[in-house]
């Protein structure tokens, strides 16, 4: 099973003290990140890839759906373990408000989220929305907007835990977060987890890289 790339610190083991909870790095991705992005939701089926988009949909959609982002409009987030797979990935998209929407800003955010089975329960979701909640923040953006089916259990956790106001309708929920305006601490939150992302996916980049040239010499066995 594919495991997250943790930051361990070697002194608490030596101590024999608990470790503290990882670091997750979450990259923000790119038009050059889309044929990542598909691979991502294609690994997605059945009731996983029907709790992601709210229905059920054929691979041939979900490519739709992948090629309609709009990276300069909209942001995506990712989350690559240590093989340098892409293991979750959080989509961010930015609107005008409806007429009767709580804000008197220009744009809403909704933010939709995916983590595959193998990198569940170590808080991937959470972190993906609390770096959308710090981009929205640092975009002017006061209301940020989840929705979803009401058996989903897992955005309905993640909801309630960043003290979303949820409501409930015909199996469907709305959930929306109202945001302070930015401030020097929320910039550089921002610009120091993108900072430890990008080395994150450096690294992990580079070893890829150097493992599969390892086994590209002679006398290695296929």
């Amino acid at each position: 099973m594919a495991r997250l790339n943790l930051f361990r610190n070697p002194l608490h083991q030596w101590l024999g003290r608990p470790e503290p909870r990882p670091t997750i790095p979450v990259k923000e991705l790119r038009e050059r990140d889309r044929r990542r992005i598909l691979r991502h939701f294609l690994q997605i089926e059945g009731r996983d890839r029907l709790l992601r988009f709210g229905s059920p949909i054929t691979d041939e959609q979900v490519a739709k759906y992948v090629d309609s982002i709009d990276f300069k409009r909209d942001i995506v987030f990712g989350v690559y373990n240590r093989m340098f797979r892409l293991v979750a990935v959080g989509h961010l998209g930015f609107a005008e408000p409806e007429k009767d929407a709580a804000t008197d800003k220009d744009r809403v955010a909704e933010f939709g989220v995916s983590v595959l089975k193998s990198a569940r329960g170590l808080g991937i979701g959470s972190k993906l929305f609390e770096r959308a909640a710090i981009v929205c923040r640092n975009h002017d953006v006061d209301t940020l907007y989840m929705h979803c089916l009401s058996s989903n259990q897992i955005m309905i956790h993640i909801a309630k835990k960043a003290g979303m106001e949820i409501h409930r309708d015909y199996g469907e929920a709305d959930a929306y977060l109202k945001l302070g305006p930015a401030d020097p601490s929320s910039v550089l939150r921002e610009a120091m987890e993108e900072q430890l992302a990008t080395l994150d996916y450096a690294l992990k980049a580079n070893v890829r890289r150097a493992t599969k040239l390892w086994d590209m010499l002679p006398g290695r066995k296929k």
